[in-house]
């Protein structure tokens, strides 16, 4: 009989913010529900269980049988519930303070539905920075779990990780957990019997050992092919046999329980990191192809091995420099946390500010600020509800800080923390962000009724993964593989789908183009835009009136070398739900035509019968997917009837319109998919100077949110 081990089934499960809700119901019946049926039936085992917030209130509120059989478990001693950040955030992208706040709100919680202590939290995807320690002590952790690549990053070895160590920050001690990559892809990828002979091994070579398995529970039934793998093949209740079978030497338990009973292998300062393939995908899209070139080279090479525990990727902060639009995200959450600490520094208090701040932590939720094998920013749903949360959560502080009915204001600072300042304007329908520096294009445009921001969208670039579209290799890999092996399109022809931009998919992007471009040449991306007006940086100044105010953005620069100035200006009233957009060329050369074009971006209005185009008499142009070719008209609008918005595009004269769907291929946990990411509406012009060189425009944009509105009412009328 080999020497006894403590063996940790550490399980790790979440669903975010503003995932579908037929997806929460997948991932119950195909994977929470049966793991916990069957793990019921073994009772000499025991599992540590982390739920995120965001899964652990659906779960709550549409299975609550499952939360009941969970306090049962736990009240027996079989599931350690484990903690962490209520609604799942990265800790590294959020401030120490809602760090804290959401460790420590989520515990009570815990504690309060459970009746049991919390010592122990989950670090999302195991983001870690060595800082991160004194705020976890200091909401009340006692310990972690991260993985051994973290460790090894330090300089540990294998032989140094069968336990747990402690480290420290300010003064503060924490326990950190090593969780073993190879149980990560032994369970439930390898045969049972080397999951037994690793733990064998282990035990041989460490006496009173800890081995811990760390990972998604997803991969027990919710991840491809896993539900017949895990269940209907049996792989999970074999793996549960051969523990009960070999309990004589496998002590199945809990971190606690190990904490309680094995004392510390020795002090660990551990290195900013991630699990390995975090690191790598936070990577820069052409260092990662490098990397993966390298690390392929290196596979058959007998020095790999040593130096392999020397070599790492990324840093996940990075994902906000490689992601811009992430970054944006980044940026919108933080004014919204700012707005809230300033709150509490004045003394607001009480029930609103409290759902503010909830809405906050909502807003923080991960998923949709990073991309690796899962579609995270890729996935328009998740950007729209962390956006959707986040204007909540503004919206709640206007009201605590007592607003008048109607108001308008203009705040210029660095609020994306560029050391260049952008302008927040925004009224009591309205608020936009304007960066001056980048093109003065509009970057977030929230209408505050139904908390959507047009703005959400998603700027194509390359993955590394792309070489593998657009080299037309599929394969499904093993019958049940790992996500990070599979390689599955869900869609024909994805490689002919792949178009990258040069400029950002916001609006307010000033561009000119040759007078022959067509609709087809910008779609496809082979019309480049001329001059340098797209990223420029525009002069900004701000101009006031008690319910009116401009903000005015101005910029000399050229267009196919023709020197030339722009100002536009943007208007907002109070109480107002459109923006006035004032366009002025000068200095234009007699007698040459130029093409001119403004493109704006609407994202969260996808594809669907009840979406579509209508010219300014009313009649329906197509569907949102459609790629218009309009020419000498005064408008067009764009109507989403689910969420019950009208956006409404009127030109002060004739206006030539493209309008086409920005669509992305990109990976997810399923495969290669195209993913439908914002409309593009662009007015034109070819335009000629007026006798002093002249040449202006004005656009006027309305967000009616009417139909929004008539649906709440209707629904209040049915519910009385």
């Amino acid at each position: 009989m080999p020497n006894p081990i403590r063996f940790i089934l550490a399980l790790h499960n979440h669903q975010p913010i503003g995932n579908f809700d037929h997806v929460f119901e997948q991932a119950y019946e195909e994977s929470y529900r049966p793991f916990l049926e069957l793990f019921e039936r073994y009772e000499s085992l025991k599992i540590a269980l982390h739920t995120s917030g965001s899964l652990m209130e659906w779960l709550e509120a549409n299975r609550p049988e499952y939360v009941e059989r969970l306090a049962t478990l736990a009240a027996a001693g079989r599931v350690e519930i484990i903690g962490g950040a209520f609604y799942e955030p990265i800790l590294a992208m959020i401030p120490s303070r809602d760090r804290i706040g959401q460790i420590a709100r989520y515990a009570r919680w815990l504690e309060n539905r459970f009746g049991t202590a919390v010592r122990g939290m989950w670090v999302p995807e195991r983001v870690w920075e060595q800082s991160f320690t004194s705020d976890l002590a200091e909401a009340g952790a006692e310990y972690t779990i991260l993985d051994d690549f973290h460790f090894k990053n330090a300089g540990l070895t294998e032989s140094q990780l069968a336990g747990h160590l402690l480290t420290e920050d300010e003064g503060r001690t924490l326990s950190v957990f090593p969780g073993s990559e190879r149980l990560r892809y032994l369970i439930p990828f390898g045969d049972v019997e080397r999951t037994i002979e690793y733990l064998a091994e282990t035990a041989e070579r460490h006496p009173n050992a800890i081995a811990l398995f760390g990972d998604d529970g997803e991969k027990f039934g919710m991840w491809p092919e896993t539900h017949k793998h895990v269940y209907d093949d049996g792989w999970l209740e074999r793996l549960f046999d051969a523990l009960a079978d070999n309990q004589d030497w496998i002590h199945v338990t809990t971190p606690a329980e190990a904490i309680d009973h094995v004392p510390p292998l020795g002090k660990i300062y551990l290195p900013d990191s991630s699990y390995r393939e975090m690191t790598e995908w936070a990577l820069p899209t052409e260092q990662l192809v490098e990397y993966e070139r390298l690390t392929h080279e290196m596979e058959d090479d007998p020095r790999w091995e040593a130096l392999r525990g020397f070599v790492r990727g990324g840093f996940w902060r990075n994902f906000r420099v490689k992601y811009p639009d992430a970054d944006d995200m980044y940026t919108r959450m933080m004014m919204v946390s700012q707005r809230l600490e300033e709150a509490a520094r004045a003394g607001r208090a009480g029930e609103i500010v409290d759902r503010a701040r909830t809405e906050l932590y909502r807003g923080q939720c991960n998923c949709a600020y990073w991309h690796g094998a899962f579609g995270g920013i890729y996935l328009p749903h998740l950007r729209d509800a962390v956006y959707r949360h986040l204007i909540a959560a503004d919206n709640l502080l206007e009201q605590a800080a007592g607003r008048p009915e109607t108001w308008v204001e203009a705040v210029a600072d660095d609020f994306n923390f560029d050391a260049r300042p952008e302008v927040f304007l925004a009224n009591d329908k309205l608020a936009s962000l304007i960066t001056p520096n980048r093109g003065g294009q509009l970057v977030e445009l929230d209408v505050r009724k139904i908390q959507h921001n047009l703005l959400a969208t998603f700027t194509r670039r390359a993955e590394a993964y792309h070489r593998k579209i657009l080299a037309g290799s599929q394969n499904a890999a093993a019958a049940c593989a790992s996500i990070h092996d599979r390689v599955v399109f869900k869609q024909e022809n994805l490689d002919q789908r792949i178009v990258y931009d040069d400029h950002p998919r916001k609006s307010l992007v000033d561009l000119f183009y040759g007078d022959d471009v067509t609709l087809e040449a910008i779609v496809s991306g082979e019309a480049a835009a001329g001059g340098d007006f797209v990223d420029g940086n525009y002069e900004a100044r701000v101009r006031r009136n008690p319910d009116r105010i401009q903000v005015q953005l101005s910029r000399e620069g050229n267009a196919f070398g023709v020197p030339l100035k722009i100002t536009k200006g943007l208007t907002l009233d109070a109480g107002a739900s459109s923006l006035e957009i004032a366009y002025l060329l000068e200095n234009l050369p007699p007698q040459r035509s130029l093409h001119f074009a403004v493109e704006f971006n609407f994202a969260g209005m996808p594809v669907g019968q009840r979406r579509y185009f209508l010219d300014t008499d009313g009649n329906r142009l197509g569907g949102l997917d459609t790629r218009l070719d309009l020419s000498n008209v005064d408008g067009v609008s764009l109507t989403d009837e689910c969420i019950g918005l009208d956006v409404i595009l009127k030109a002060s004269r004739e206006t030539h319109f493209w309008t086409f769907p920005v669509e992305t291929v990109s990976q997810s946990e399923g495969g290669f998919e195209l993913i439908h990411q914002s409309v593009a509406v662009i007015p034109h012009w070819h335009l000629t100077a007026d006798r002093g060189g002249r040449w202006s425009v004005t656009l006027n944009m309305a967000l009616d949110t009417a139909r929004a509105e008539n649906h709440h009412v209707h629904e209040v009328v049915a519910a009385m």
